[in-house]
């Protein structure tokens, strides 16, 4: 029998047979641990170009961009928990959003983004 015959007639594994791998049974974990403080460069809003699309909240892998729970508007970024990927800034229609380096800041530490 050839190894091409043989390898026909063993059964294949289902979904059922596979070992369960990683899984994430927490969300968020991040928020745990702040890993603002290894960032490079930062998100910089510019309230006057902002359209408040929220494009930038939906696409912030770790929620770092808030809406302000007094009006439905898009709040400041949490730079404790930004990692400084720079997701926002490119999925903003209107450039609204720069990413500037971290050391023309001078402290990375702060709870809101510094809006010009």
């Amino acid at each position: 029998m050839s190894s091409i015959s043989k390898h026909r007639k063993e059964k294949k594994k289902g979904w059922k047979d596979i070992p369960i791998g990683g899984a994430i049974t927490e969300q968020k974990t991040s928020l745990k641990n702040k890993t603002g403080s290894w960032r490079a460069i930062r998100p910089v809003l510019n309230p006057k170009k902002c359209t408040q699309c929220m494009m930038c909240v939906y696409y912030c892998p770790e929620n770092s961009i808030h809406i302000d729970n007094d009006n439905p508007e898009r709040g400041g970024i949490d730079l404790d928990y930004c990692k400084g990927c720079g997701l926002c800034a490119n999925v903003c229609p209107v450039n609204a959003i720069t990413m500037e380096e971290e050391s023309v800041f001078g402290n990375k530490k702060g709870k809101n983004d510094k809006e010009k």
